[in-house]
């Protein structure tokens, strides 16, 4: 299966380049290029690409307007938004996380990296880089007892096993090694998860792990 790509950033010369390397992948195809964040919306909206790559600072809508209007609350079928930003501008990420964003990566992370966001996206499988994402979520302010979002039903004591797995970047195969139980089984428990807590994605997972101080560094 082709993956399909938009890309949206406001410069031509970044988007060409991650145009090349994506399309030298046999899976990968880029479907449309947006030069804002306005024409970014539109274009995801008439498109529908299987992942989209947004720039964190662009002209008329910044990146967190982009994937809030794409994949916030209550938008149907969300997109799958990977953000794409510098560690001198967590502040944004933070927004974004909660817009919606599926992963985080860094403009000088090179090209493998890049392909392996972009498919992590379209598999709904990990936090884009570990370590990048260890290092913005440890930056989240634990939140006030009462405002910690709470579960619908009662965690099990493997539910909490694999949320701390999410939060600290584990994919799905590392968790089900580490826990010794099968892929499918994650993924069960996963979904599990975000049943009890109303969450879309695993990055909702992480950040509330560690807003609720339920991983530390």
């Amino acid at each position: 299966m082709t993956i399909r790509v938009l890309l949206a950033d406001d410069q031509a010369m970044i988007r060409g380049g991650m145009r090349l390397i994506l399309e030298d992948q046999e899976d990968m195809t880029v479907v449309a290029e947006a030069g804002d964040g306005a024409e970014a919306v539109d274009l995801a909206r008439r498109v529908r690409p299987d992942v989209c790559l947004v720039d964190i600072r662009m002209p008329r809508l910044d990146g967190i307007e982009v994937t809030r209007a794409l994949a916030g609350p209550g938008v149907p079928n969300p997109a799958r938004v990977v953000i794409v930003t510098t560690f001198d501008l967590d502040e944004y990420v933070y927004g974004a996380l909660r817009a919606g964003a599926v992963g985080f990566l860094l403009k000088d992370a090179g090209p493998t990296l890049l392909v392996e966001a972009v498919r992590a996206a379209h598999a709904g499988d990990a936090l884009i880089s570990p370590s990048i994402t260890l290092r913005l979520l440890q930056h989240l302010t634990p939140a006030k007892a009462s405002t910690v979002a709470k579960p619908a039903a009662p965690l099990s004591e493997r539910e909490t096993e694999v949320i701390r797995a999410v939060a600290y970047g584990r994919t799905n195969t590392e968790i089900a090694a580490e826990l010794f139980i099968s892929l499918s089984t994650v993924k069960s428990h996963l979904a599990s998860i975000q049943n009890k807590f109303g969450f879309r994605n695993r990055v909702e997972i992480a950040a509330w792990a560690w807003e609720s101080r339920l991983v530390r560094t």
